[in-house]
């Protein structure tokens, strides 16, 4: 075991070898650990140095190196030694954030490509949003970059009445939310958001440099300024750069799964027709959950507000991002 201080956060600590644990699992965790607390920052030690530090084998080391791959948290290229994956991105749940201030917190450059800013009108959103169906709707519509690298595709619907005044904004480098109180007096207080595996469709995999039929992550808000609804919004995420992440405690209220929807039902791309989306095969949808309930009718009922009930992981924020 090496000799820097085992109390220090990011030493190795020792395995309990008469734990039932198995020691790649221990050691898996011990890494893990190490990780959160800022180690391996420069580099990520090799084998050889690994099986020093905790006195296992190779194989040992293989195993919990190969568990780290395939969550994502290490890149392994042959003929480069190993690092942590800093492309990741975390995204706190359950709280107040904006995906602007977030990369740039984790010292991510963040921009955005202006795919469209206009007026619209749409009866479905407009019913989300409270609204008459014909009601004029401006439409932020915006490829995120981190890094430079293609992030999230991300479309926001406002009413038209309270946020005519973005139209003159520049959103290359700039937050939605910022420009709806500087230009609007306007400030999202709460929200809703719903999230599910999604497979994008050949647009937004263009877009996001996608593979044919590579999962990724469908958003679904409501953003809320007080009671008012005032932000619809649909982002697809890539998977292998975003991590949402959620703490609890043995006092948090519990979270109800959304009941199946009775028909197959899938997130819309903007730039389709959305009051009237064609339903998809069922491989081309999110994977779906099992029902909760062997009732239906009994099950939890969404919020009228979110659109179409279906498998997803539903949590409440006060503010969803920006």
């Amino acid at each position: 075991m090496s000799t820097e201080p085992a109390h220090l956060p990011h030493a190795p600590r020792p395995l309990d070898r008469r734990s039932p644990l198995p020691l790649w699992a221990q050691l898996l965790t011990d890494l893990r650990r190490r990780m959160d607390a800022g180690a391996f920052t420069e580099e990520f030690p090799a084998e050889h140095r690994l099986t020093a530090e905790y006195e296992v084998s190779r194989h040992t080391v293989r195993e919990a190196l190969r568990k780290l791959r395939a969550d994502g948290l290490v890149i392994a290229e042959r003929g480069r030694a190993s690092r942590l994956d800093t492309r990741r991105i975390q995204q706190p749940l359950g709280s107040l954030y904006s995906l602007f201030r977030e990369l740039e917190g984790q010292g991510v450059e963040q921009r955005s490509e202006v795919l469209r800013l206009e007026r619209t009108a749409d009866g479905t959103i407009a019913g989300h949003l409270g609204l008459v169906p014909d009601a004029p709707l401006v439409v932020l519509e915006r490829l995120r970059l981190a890094d430079g690298e293609p992030l999230a595709h991300d479309t926001a619907y406002l009413p038209a009445e309270i946020a005519e005044p973005l139209l003159e904004a520049d959103f290359g480098h700039t937050s939605l939310y910022g420009e709806l109180s500087r230009r609007c007096s306007v400030k999202v207080t709460g929200g809703r958001e719903r999230i599910h595996p999604f497979l994008p469709d050949i647009r937004q995999a263009w877009l996001l440099g996608l593979a044919d039929r590579e999962p990724a992550f469908a958003i679904e808000r409501l953003g809320r300024s007080g009671e008012r609804p005032v932000e619809w919004r649909e982002t697809v995420v890539r998977g292998d750069r975003f991590t949402f992440v959620a703490e609890w405690s043995d006092d948090s209220p519990a979270v109800a799964l959304a009941p199946r929807a009775s028909s197959s039902s899938s997130y819309s791309s903007p730039s389709s027709d959305s009051s009237s989306a064609p339903s998809q095969e069922p491989s081309s949808g999110p994977y779906r959950y099992p029902d909760p309930s062997p009732d239906p009718s009994t099950g939890p009922s969404p919020e009228p507000s979110l659109g179409p009930s279906r498998s997803s992981s539903d949590r409440s924020s006060s503010c969803p991002t920006a």
